[in-house]
């Protein structure tokens, strides 16, 4: 398998909406306010953008705190500069591999932008608000074997944010002792054992660990849940709770239109929804709208009561790129096929509450090929597709590979001879009795049936007795499709940077097209 591009519809999962979006986009334009590709979409975006200068200085000034001495700051601090906007949560040991794909079609957008004549800025939005600890307490890395290992780290409390979640002892030894037989697994180790020092919160860990990894492709980094951000938001937060409903009413609205289109709505929404939760007393409670109150559990407020304490409200995810884009002077924002179909319910509060929506674009998707699977996948004929059928199905191909070809020739010839000789006989058995010659066609499938059978145990023989072979299936499946997951989906960017080096950031942002929604298979 050399490298090379494959349709997001090839992909197993793949949403109808988020196929159209990217290669169909006139079939769900009333859902997005511009295409996602393209110089034209985002020229158009940042004309949108109004950007009042007192905000542009409060975030500045906010960021500056989190990100002191960034170079880009300066930029963010032009009056007509943009932003770049993409995020994810901070899942131990920087999350999925797509974390960094995330962040680096993030600096190109803005480096395309900025090659267009408008500035712009890079910002990954850290999304520490989350609850779900279950979701991002542990991490998938390899060892030099090829053996999926699963890391975790345990802590957190049922409804806490996850961002300040502190790590007493996270598992960087455990990921030393995976990555000790790779090439670099060292220097990776050192790498994250001075980000994950004990005692740093599961926020601040993976940000330190972002900024290190992504090196000269920086971002500036925003973690909401700092209260110099959670004053900014608060304007638009109050604003969301003094309209829910509203604003449920055109999502309700909103999720009937997607489902006659054919499509599914990704984010259900109920008729007391709030789009809200309550920070209160470390933990992140869902709030209900009911009968002109909102509910926290057994407390119950009225939307002035909330307004006044709108410092401590927290958006759903249908509300959260509203807030992060009336607070950032977004242009565009970077996501994954799920986050862009979702953003089709999103864009009736864009509407209702900031009057403007950004480009919408999908993230680079990867999965990467080490010299000994692009040697197998060449060798055996495979790609990334003969995976999703599961091991057993990869190892019958890579097996009917191994099996002699004189084998293979006899069971094709027995084939085509009896095929041969049933037509003979159907012949004149249509002459003497046609419901005869009916009998035999059913018979003809059932021979054919067991030949094809005999074959296919012959194969997985082969396999048997080629215990290399057995292996290098497992090496392939393991690294391009683990557990039947996405690779970039799985494991996250550690362990190859451990096999290639940590100038592998840096091949795989050359490869990142912003022309393109294809998933790349790339060779390193």
């Amino acid at each position: 398998m050399e490298s090379g591009c494959i349709r997001q519809t090839a992909l197993p999962h793949t949403s109808k909406l988020f196929a159209d979006l990217v290669y169909d986009f006139s079939r769900v334009a009333r859902f997005y306010a511009h295409p996602p590709l393209g110089d034209h979409s985002l020229r158009a975006a940042a004309a949108e953008v109004e950007y009042p200068a007192q905000r542009r200085a409060l975030v500045v000034d906010a960021l500056a705190r989190q990100n002191p001495g960034h170079p880009l700051l300066e930029e963010l601090a032009r009056p007509d500069a943009v932003a770049v906007v993409t995020g994810q949560q901070v899942g131990l040991f920087g999350g999925p591999a797509y974390s960094i794909y995330k962040a680096l079609t993030a600096v190109k957008t803005a480096r395309q932008l900025a090659s267009l004549g408008i500035p712009a800025v890079p910002i990954f939005w850290l999304a520490t608000e989350d609850h779900d600890f279950a979701e991002v307490s542990h991490a998938w890395v390899f060892d030099a074997g090829q053996n999926p290992l699963k890391l975790e780290v345990t802590g957190g409390w049922m409804g806490q944010p996850v961002g300040g979640v502190e790590l007493a002892e996270p598992p960087v030894g455990a990921l030393r002792d995976a990555l000790r037989e790779l090439p670099f697994g060292d220097e990776v180790s050192d790498l994250v054992a001075a980000a994950y020092a004990p005692g740093r919160s599961m926020g601040e860990a993976f940000t330190v660990l972002l900024r290190r990894l992504l090196g000269d492709h920086g971002v500036l980094t925003l973690d909401p849940l700092r209260p110099e951000i959670r004053s900014l938001a608060a304007p638009m937060l109050a604003e969301a709770a003094r309209r829910v409903p509203d604003l449920v009413a055109g999502l309700i609205e909103r999720n009937r239109e997607l489902a006659e289109a054919g499509y599914h709505a990704q984010v259900h929404v109920e008729a007391d929804a709030s789009l809200l939760f309550l920070l209160d007393r470390g933990r992140r409670r869902p709030l209900r709208y009911r009968q002109d109150r909102f509910f926290a559990g057994d407390q119950a407020f009225t939307a002035e009561e909330l307004t006044a304490r709108a410092a401590q409200l927290s958006p759903n995810a249908l509300l959260r790129p509203v807030i992060q884009d009336h607070m950032l002077p977004t242009a565009a924002y970077i996501g994954g096929p799920a986050e862009l179909a979702y953003m089709a319910q999103s864009e009736t509060l864009y509407r209702a509450l900031l009057g403007r929506m950004p480009v919408i674009a999908p993230r680079a998707a990867f999965t990467l090929l080490d010299a000994r699977a692009a040697k197998l996948t060449a060798r055996y004929g495979l790609g990334l597709e003969d995976c999703f059928a599961g091991l057993d199905a990869l190892g019958e191909g890579i097996a009917h590979a191994l099996t002699p070809p004189e084998l293979k020739a006899g069971f094709k010839t027995a084939a085509s001879t009896a095929s041969r000789a049933v037509d003979q006989l159907r012949a004149q058995l249509l002459r003497f009795d046609p419901t005869l010659a009916k009998a035999l066609d059913r018979g003809r499938a059932k021979i054919l049936y067991q030949l094809s059978k005999i074959e296919r145990k012959a194969a997985r023989e082969t396999l048997r007795r080629d215990q290399r072979a057995a292996r290098e299936t497992s090496h392939v499946f393991n690294l391009l499709y683990p557990h039947k997951h996405l690779q970039e989906r799985f494991y996250t960017i550690l362990p190859f940077l451990a096999r290639h080096g940590l100038d592998l950031i840096g091949r795989v942002y050359e490869n990142v097209r912003l022309d393109s929604a294809d998933h790349r298979v790339l060779a390193i």
